[in-house]
């Protein structure tokens, strides 16, 4: 697969982006930077996470109006593949690519420790090769990754299948009102969500960041354990559609 990465000033998970996808799975990566009216001719778009122009305004604020993004929505209007982590999900929402918002996070504290991700619908292009019900274990990091949308935004969501990821335990219950499982406080626990046509998809942990053993060190599990999971989070890169 050819994957455009967009590159804002402040991103700092492309590295991340590039290692996982190309080193360790040999897609072909090349970088755009903000200011560019190019994205190439990619398979797909990936917009990885960061703080892109500082987050003023407010996170993905000014990045929505950048010269790349406007490439980026005429790559998602004809069917092309796009994928935002974290910021890039952000990003997303502001870009109306995406419904919703991603508020403070309910303790307004900034979030880092590793999560539960359970799959709940495999009808987007990015969730097609994995099963539903799938429970990964990576990290977040993020301070508004609280998922919020209106009634009827959620109940169209539900409806079209557009719930791509939820927060759960390592057993895949999902509990909104757990902080353990949902620590965001995000509604419907809601980690990762499609456009109706299942071609854009943003959620906002890092499974680029736990692919390896070493960066999947999750405490009282067996380092045989923790590689499975590494091992199984390359799942999501696979990009099968």
């Amino acid at each position: 697969m050819n994957i455009s990465l967009i590159v804002f000033p402040g991103t700092n998970c492309d590295h991340d982006i590039e290692y996982s996808c190309g080193e360790l799975l040999g897609h072909s990566i090349t970088r755009y930077w903000h200011s560019e009216g190019s994205i190439g001719s990619p398979d797909i778009v990936i917009i990885p996470g960061g703080f892109s122009y500082g987050d003023y305004l407010r996170c993905g604020a000014l990045a929505k109006i950048s010269p790349v993004m406007q490439r980026v929505k005429e790559f998602a209007s004809s069917g092309g593949p796009v994928l935002g982590i974290c910021n890039g999900f952000q990003i997303l929402c502001e870009s109306g690519l995406l419904p919703g918002v991603l508020l403070q996070n309910k303790s307004r504290r900034f979030l880092s420790r590793f999560v539960s991700l359970k799959v709940t619908s495999c009808s987007s292009f990015f969730t097609s090769s994995l099963s539903e019900g799938d429970v990964f274990h990576c990290p977040v990091a993020h301070f508004e990754g609280n998922f919020y949308i209106d009634s009827k935004g959620l109940s169209d969501l539900a409806a079209q299948n557009q719930i791509v990821f939820q927060y759960s335990d390592s057993a895949g219950v999902v509990d909104e009102q757990s902080v353990a499982s949902n620590p965001n406080g995000s509604l419907c626990s809601i980690a990762g969500i499609s456009n109706r046509e299942g071609n854009v998809v943003g959620l906002m942990p890092h499974p680029e960041r736990s692919v390896e053993l070493l960066t999947c060190m999750i405490g009282g599990v067996s380092p045989s354990v923790q590689e499975r999971l590494a091992l199984k989070n390359r799942q999501l890169f696979s990009f099968v559609g």
